[in-house]
């Protein structure tokens, strides 16, 4: 009896409109459409590293890495900005990206790299910080974002990892 009674109390409030709170300053089914939407603009956006190295030298690109500062300041590719995923806001994004939404946005993650040591150990794969950072910025109105598609070695010259 004691084992059924919370899970009838439990059952109780996830069956009772009147009893489960919602909070409006979170959407879960706007992230799942949005998360649907940009699916296929994603896989669209993922280069090669030649082409990422190519396209982080044009001039007007951002280099987003949304790592921790603590993380970023051990380490980072060469020419990127730090802009932690948690600091995401509309003003901290703008203060960042600039006035143009329009503005070619590279991102890259921990998973992108094959070492598996710090500055950058590997993630679960379903939990890579580039899907997150990808959705976030076209979810925040920046469409232009594409991504490192590639695994590579921090150490490798050809990556031109800055080490903190």
């Amino acid at each position: 009896m004691r084992k059924t009674l919370p899970l009838a109390f439990a059952l109780a409030l996830t069956a009772s409109p009147a009893l489960a709170q919602t909070n409006p300053q979170i959407d879960y089914p706007a992230f799942q459409a949005l998360t649907a939407r940009v699916a296929p603009e994603r896989e669209a956006r993922l280069l090669p590293f030649a082409a990422f190295k190519a396209e982080a030298a044009k001039p007007g690109i951002l280099l987003l890495d949304a790592r921790s500062k603590d993380a970023f300041a051990r380490g980072h590719i060469v020419g990127a900005v730090n802009l932690p995923l948690t600091d995401f806001t509309a003003d901290s994004l703008a203060a960042v990206i600039g006035a143009d939404p329009d503005r070619p946005i590279l991102i890259y993650c921990n998973n992108n790299f094959r070492n598996d040591a710090a500055p950058v150990p590997m993630k679960s794969a379903a939990l890579a910080l580039n899907i997150q950072t990808f959705i976030n910025l076209v979810g925040y109105g920046y469409p232009n974002v594409r991504e490192l598609a590639d695994v590579i070695d921090f150490n490798d010259p050809a990556v031109g990892w800055v080490k903190g």
